[in-house]
């Protein structure tokens, strides 16, 4: 059973981070093409407006929660909260995030299976990666119950936390996770998966949303004429007559 955890929370987080940072370099170098998100907004999309910015801003919600909530160490955040509040506040800014997530991806999910246009020009990949993370969904939503009975003794959040800062910090131990309930290992056992898959998928356009911050700190365009040898401000059309 050692053996099992050690395959499972050891080396399979390394190999899922692996495929995720040099799959996504790879295929930036080689299929830039596909770098993209493909649209069909021009069908279902009101379906597509309402459930699109209620999936994204769930899951952005929910990604920079898990980041920031996990790996940050105890002896940082119980300098304004106690683990027990940390625990709190995670089931109830995490439940609404991950329901308003749901929704939304229920509503997507919904539209590309039985919308036929739009069945027919999804490629199997969106529907599986769709799937994937609805099933994710499902499962972290299937924790809330467990995670606020927790509360007054945030044992297993403690272990969890422990857990990914030691997959972060190359100091992987997967000893503790032995006595962990099963749901709570499926659904890191799951996001590690979409780790793997992400190269693979449409996600890959989550990495251009990230740079396009790099947008607001651009330097000014400097535009310069095409005909030579004219001074500046001297290639403005004329006002008319």
């Amino acid at each position: 059973m050692e053996t099992l955890y050690n395959v499972l929370f050891v080396v399979y987080p390394y190999v899922c981070l692996s495929v995720f940072l040099m799959g996504s370099l790879a295929r930036f170098d080689r299929d830039q093409y596909t770098w993209k998100s493909d649209s069909s907004q021009l069908l279902r999309a009101r379906q597509l407006k309402i459930g699109s910015n209620l999936f994204h801003f769930g899951i952005l919600f929910l990604f920079f929660g898990h980041l920031f909530g996990q790996l940050t160490p105890h002896s940082v955040y119980e300098l304004v909260m106690t683990a027990q509040q940390k625990q709190l506040l995670a089931v109830v800014a995490g439940g609404i995030a991950g329901l308003v997530c749901f929704v939304g991806l229920t509503m997507l999910l919904h539209r590309r299976l039985f919308d036929p246009r739009i069945r027919l020009t999804s490629h199997r990949t969106d529907l599986a990666i769709l799937i994937i993370l609805w099933v994710q969904l499902a499962l972290g939503l299937a924790t809330l119950p467990a995670s606020y009975a927790h509360v007054k003794d945030p044992q297993t959040m403690l272990i969890l936390a422990s857990y990914l800062q030691g997959i972060a910090t190359f100091r992987p131990d997967a000893t503790p996770l032995m006595g962990i309930a099963w749901h709570y290992l499926a659904h890191m056992l799951l996001g590690m998966t979409i780790f793997l898959l992400f190269p693979f998928s449409r996600l890959v356009h989550i990495w251009s949303g990230f740079a396009t911050v790099a947008y607001l700190f651009r330097p000014y365009q400097v535009v310069r004429s095409r005909r030579l040898n004219v001074p500046a401000g001297q290639n403005l059309p004329r006002r008319a007559l």
